[in-house]
């Protein structure tokens, strides 16, 4: 079982930066994603990343201001979160042990989840 962490959620205004990280307790697969929760929303995939090369997929809403990136000696993916927008407000999880499917974005296909890390922007 792979044990995921976050760290990195605060509260910031409108176009401020914040960075996720999120440290895995061992190899977690070769895709790794973050996903979030909007306040009384379903759960969104906000980008995932695979493989050695580092293939990004990033969610309409966050291209161009979010950066997924990936650290393998450590085991920890990361999320630059730049230009912050108060619908960015959500709980941000970790997610890995993608099973493959036709859509990145379904939270069903990820065996293992992080606890959250908590992201308010205030305009």
């Amino acid at each position: 079982r792979v044990q995921l962490v976050e760290s990195g959620g605060a509260s910031v205004q409108s176009g401020g930066s914040l960075r996720l990280s999120c440290a895995a307790s061992r190899y977690a697969g070769s895709c790794m994603a973050w996903f979030r929760q909007p306040p009384g929303k379903e759960r969104e995939g906000v980008a995932l990343i695979c493989g050695i090369s580092g293939t990004t997929y990033y969610a309409d809403s966050v291209k161009d201001r979010f950066t997924i990136s990936r650290d393998n000696t450590r085991n920890t993916v990361y999320l630059q979160m730049n230009n912050l927008k108060s619908e960015d407000t959500a709980l941000y999880y970790c997610a890995a042990g993608f099973r493959g499917g036709s859509s990145w974005s379904d939270h069903s296909l990820y065996n293992y989840w992080g606890q959250g890390t908590r992201v308010t922007v205030s305009s």
